[in-house]
């Protein structure tokens, strides 16, 4: 299992806003998504994939980190299994 770390996204925007951002760009549809709104102003996504590898999701995520979406600059960041 591989996860994804969102960074900045928009307020408000969906689970399926996310999961068709990314597969616009390539990534499989996950299998499991948790919301981290911290205090409202740059919400995160942590996205799960049960059948990507990390190595394969970090090449994935490089088509995305720093990318402009819904007038946001999206950070991602795959994590290791040390810090999930």
């Amino acid at each position: 299992m591989s996860r994804l770390m969102l960074a900045n996204i928009e307020p408000g925007t969906t689970d399926d806003e996310i999961r068709d951002f990314l597969v616009k760009y390539g990534f499989p549809v996950f299998d499991a998504i948790e919301r981290e709104e911290g205090d409202g102003s740059r919400p995160a996504a942590l996205v799960s994939f049960l059948a990507v590898d990390t190595t394969a999701l970090g090449q994935l995520k490089e088509r995305i980190h720093d990318i402009h979406w819904k007038n946001r600059r999206i950070s991602a960041r795959v994590l290791s299994d040390r810090f999930a």
